[in-house]
């Protein structure tokens, strides 16, 4: 099978723009995986964020992820004033079934106002209407009550306990399994 190339999105609302990171983007993104509530629901071990290169995220780690089909990492920013208020980034991506899953990190200044939710909605239903992908998934650890919520307000629908399926700093973890589909938004 050939391999397929992640697409490069631009995706909007009125607020926000969900477009690749860039070089640029370093400090803030740097800024953004250093905060301690961040950290503590990333599906990395304590020790591997210590070492975390922003430059490198938005960069040659980016760039690989897309043109490996594997998916790809975005900046979420604010509108009105231009701001990088936030990470997503596409994984686990399966070109057979069309399949994707989304996770985020929303800078501190920025929680409690909707961005998580209205960047991961409007990211999911382009993945869905314009490139065709089939599934959409959201893997929350039970606990992280802000994560759910995002699921909940972009429209996904729980799908039940993935036993034993995460890792955190803090150790192996259950997932949430959430989903959105095309016939979830007709």
């Amino acid at each position: 099978m050939a391999l397929r190339r992640f697409p490069s999105l631009l995706v909007e609302t009125p607020r926000l723009t969900v477009r690749p990171l860039c070089a640029d983007d370093d400090k803030r993104v740097a800024e953004i995986f250093a905060d301690r509530l961040v950290r503590r629901w990333l599906p990395v071990a304590a020790d591997e964020m210590e070492e975390f290169d922003g430059y490198a995220w938005c960069t040659e780690l980016a760039v690989e992820r897309r043109d490996s089909g594997a998916g790809d990492h975005y900046g979420i920013v604010r509108r009105e004033d231009g701001r990088l208020v936030g990470c997503l980034w596409t994984k686990n991506t399966d070109w057979l079934t069309r399949s994707t899953e989304i996770a985020c990190a929303v800078a501190a200044d920025a929680r409690g106002y909707g961005v998580a939710p209205e960047a991961v909605d409007v990211l999911a239903l382009s993945l869905l209407l314009e490139h065709r992908f089939q599934r959409i998934e959201l893997r929350v650890a039970p606990g992280n009550i802000a994560s759910r919520r995002v699921a909940e307000k972009a429209g996904f629908t729980y799908e039940g306990l993935l036993r034993n399926a995460g890792s955190l700093a803090s150790g192996r973890v259950d997932l949430e399994s959430w989903s959105l589909l095309p016939s979830d938004i007709r």
